[in-house]
């Protein structure tokens, strides 16, 4: 399913609780340029990565503060992405060469499942060409990319419709 393609380097779109996110193995470079390239989002904007819980912030990142901690059990899984010191295990094209990454635990069961299928964290910005709106549901990914990226999770509309709050 997803979670094995996304593990194999390619791109499938998954419904989140804002908009629907072009996700890929954020610990992949080549998986991680080919979201930019279709996305035709600049490369110094720093992606963030999806996991499937709070319990992964360590993996990720270092010196994590007991207040992100707290904000992760509290709001997650939710639209709140964290961000904090990066782990180098999380590739320079992710960050756009900076410290940092932000986390985020999407509040979709079909997505938190294909992340704790894959085994690896999601770079996931929204499924969308850089400027035109985000999309709400998996036709309206099609729209933009089909033929583009190997699949979408249908997860229906998504409910908030705008991206989350980053702290």
């Amino acid at each position: 399913g997803a979670a094995e393609l996304i593990k194999q380097g390619a791109l499938v779109a998954v419904p989140t609780e804002t908009v629907y996110g072009l996700a890929g193995n954020g610990l992949d470079e080549s998986a991680v340029r080919e979201i930019y390239e279709v996305k035709g989002r600049p490369a110094i904007k720093p992606l963030s990565l999806m996991v499937h819980g709070a319990r992964q912030m360590d993996e990720y990142c270092e010196d994590v503060p007991q207040g992100a901690k707290l904000l992760a059990a509290s709001f997650w899984p939710g639209p709140l992405t964290i961000v904090l010191k990066s782990r180098a295990c999380v590739p320079d094209i992710v960050r756009a060469g900076g410290s940092t990454v932000g986390l985020r635990c999407p509040d979709h069961l079909m997505t938190l499942e294909a992340l704790r299928l894959a085994g690896v964290p999601f770079a996931a910005p929204s499924a969308n060409p850089s400027g035109a709106p985000s999309p709400k549901t998996a036709r309206a990914v099609l729209d933009y990319f089909d033929g583009r990226i190997a699949g979408v999770i249908d997860g229906g509309e998504c409910g908030i419709g705008t991206e989350s709050t980053i702290i």
